[in-house]
């Protein structure tokens, strides 16, 4: 089945790991996947009329997210997605616009400290790391809008005076709050049976999503001349662009008889899908990931605009999810219904005790290369 869906989608490369989620679900009442349903059962804890519920009113969200912001305005005080009341939450920082945001069917809450200055502050600590690089202990930090500070993750039991100065450089540039957490690290793996795609012929990623001209995928993958071949070994490109640390994304130029699809592929347990677009998922939203070592599993989405701090460098920007992941899945898709959301990062822990992961949003990667996605 797996091969006949290459031939088909060549899946371009989606063949090699693409997340699957349901048929597209961008309103109430779309179709959905039985499979997509069954693993918001495992993983979210959802019934189905919840997770076909969830489903159509973070759609919604998605697209009110854009004209909320706007009529917040200088208030705006970050965004998030309500499972409990099926809305998009938007923070404020005056009370004066809160009609006006609120007529875009957002509700409001109040904020101590507007997104723009809360991202400023997370900007001077990256800033600050480009000229420095952060102590190992550091596992990263973010901008939490819902908090009103930059979290800070600190490996549990780390000391020393080289991250008590990076903790003073931190709340140097405003509010931090400082939280213990694993070290996440990079899921590239070494060559395995399965259907993945080969870098170099020694290392295995996840294919992201198809675009014009080839696909995305992370950056700690390959380099930009480094040659891919698919599931079956034949020569499908090469990197044409690629960026780590710093960023983790690239972009795969294909040829040789491959093609372009706006498919993910469903590993014969949930049915493959049709990528519609890529709106941005806010804070709170569900999303789910699949690749080439541990397929479908999903989460929500935790926190946007997350600095990870890898043993081989920062990477800026990136969304944090609680879903799981392990050693291959890198570069794989993330999905939120039927809108792309980005390229597997990496992560902690792994599918049988659970963790969590990032992913480098696909949005930047195609504004990057300036690249489109292939969609239905």
């Amino acid at each position: 089945m797996r091969r006949t869906l290459l031939s088909l989608a060549a899946t371009a490369c989606l063949a090699l790991t693409a997340i699957t989620t349901g048929t597209a679900i961008g309103t109430a009442g779309a179709a959905m996947s039985p499979g997509l349903v069954s693993a918001m059962q495992r993983d979210l804890g959802l019934t189905v009329a919840e997770a076909r519920t969830r489903l159509a009113d973070e759609a919604v969200a998605s697209r009110v997210l854009p004209a909320a912001q706007q009529a917040a305005g200088a208030a705006f005080g970050g965004a998030w997605f309500d499972p409990a009341l099926g809305k998009l939450v938007v923070g404020l920082t005056d009370s004066a616009v809160a009609e006006s945001v609120e007529r875009t069917g957002a509700v409001t809450a109040p904020a101590e400290i507007s997104a723009a200055r809360l991202d400023a502050v997370k900007a001077a600590i990256d800033a600050g790391v480009e000229q420095a690089p952060a102590p190992a202990a550091i596992s990263g930090w973010r901008a939490d809008h819902r908090l009103g500070s930059v979290v800070v993750t600190v490996q549990d039991g780390a000391s020393g005076a080289e991250l008590d100065a990076f903790l003073a450089r931190a709340r140097a540039a405003g509010p931090v709050t400082v939280e213990t957490g694993p070290k996440p690290v990079s899921l590239a793996a070494g060559t395995v049976g399965g259907d993945p795609f080969y870098i170099n012929g020694n290392v295995r990623c996840s294919i992201g999503f198809s675009v014009h001209g080839g696909f995305v995928t992370a950056g700690h993958c390959g380099r930009a001349g480094s040659s891919v071949t698919g599931w079956d070994g034949s020569a499908m490109g090469s990197f044409r662009g690629s960026s780590f640390p710093g960023d983790d994304y690239a972009f795969v130029g294909i040829g040789h008889g491959w093609w372009t699809e706006p498919v993910v592929l469903g590993w014969g347990t949930v049915s493959d899908a049709l990528v519609r677009g890529s709106w941005v998922a806010p804070v709170g939203t569900s999303v789910c990931r699949s690749g080439s070592t541990t397929h479908w599993h999903c989460g929500t989405v935790l926190a946007h605009n997350e600095t990870v701090n890898y043993a081989e460098g920062a990477v800026h920007q990136m969304t944090k999810t609680s879903v799981c992941a392990e050693p291959g899945d890198s570069g794989g898709s993330f999905i939120t219904g039927d809108q792309a959301q980005g390229v597997t990062s990496g992560g902690w822990g792994n599918c049988g005790s659970g963790g969590e992961t990032w992913f480098q949003p696909v949005n930047e990667i195609l504004q990057t290369y300036g690249l489109s996605l292939v969609t239905a």
